[in-house]
This record gives structure tokens, sequence and C-alpha cells, in this order.
């Protein structure tokens, strides 16, 4: 069974990039445009990792990440990936402390890392 990765990015170029580029590696992939979009994809997709974005339009990877801690509780959450232009600490610290796994900055990244570190996440 393909494992499944729920992607919230809102450059619509690079989401679908990233998109085919998984689903070339085998993956079941769903893109979603903005953070709510992605929250409310996110129960019927049910994704193994997501891959977010830190700013979007109406709510922004923050917000995704404390509203899927608070919808998860103690429950697992899936990995998530943070995939963004901002490079500052006090961002990657926020992210990492809301429950991201791992945080990538978009110019530093080509594919085969990201694909990586995708691979890393899910155990694989």
């Amino acid at each position: 069974m393909k494992k499944r990765i729920l992607i919230a990015e809102d450059e619509v170029t690079l989401g679908e990039l990233l998109r085919d580029f998984l689903d070339d590696h085998g993956y079941e992939v769903l893109l979603t445009k903005d953070g709510e979009e992605c929250l409310s994809a996110y129960d019927k997709f049910k994704p193994d990792l997501l891959v977010l974005d830190i700013i979007m339009p109406k709510k922004d990877g923050f917000e995704v990440l404390e509203e899927l801690s608070k919808k998860n509780g103690n429950s697992k959450q899936p990995p998530v990936i943070i995939l963004t232009n901002l490079n500052n600490l006090d961002d990657i610290e926020k992210a990492l402390n809301l429950g991201a796994r791992t945080y990538l900055v978009k110019t530093d990244h080509q594919m085969d890392d990201i694909i990586k570190k995708i691979k890393e996440a899910l155990g694989e």
C-alpha cells in the first residue's frame, strides 16, 4: 500500500512539481493550496506524512501545526516536514516546538534532498 503524503503549498508551480516528483517515487499525494484546505483534507486523506509551507493564505503552517496537535492530542500524529522560505532561528524553533520533525528552507534543498528527508521521516 502506498504511503500517503499531504502537501500544503500555495506556490502552485512548486506544489505541482513536488506532487509529481513524489508521485513518481510511488507515493499517493494530495496537494492543497492553503492551511485551511489542508486541515479539511486531513481527516479524509489520513496522511502518513505532511509537507507544510509556513506562509500560506487563510491559515499558515504554524496554525496548521497547532490545530493538528490539538486534534490528535496524545495520539500519534504523522511526521511533519516544513518546507518554507523562512530561515530565521525563531521560526525554526517555533515549528519544531509545535511538532514538526524536519525544517527545510526551499532555496537550500533540491528535490533529491527533500525525498531523502521524507523517506527518513517515514522510516524507509
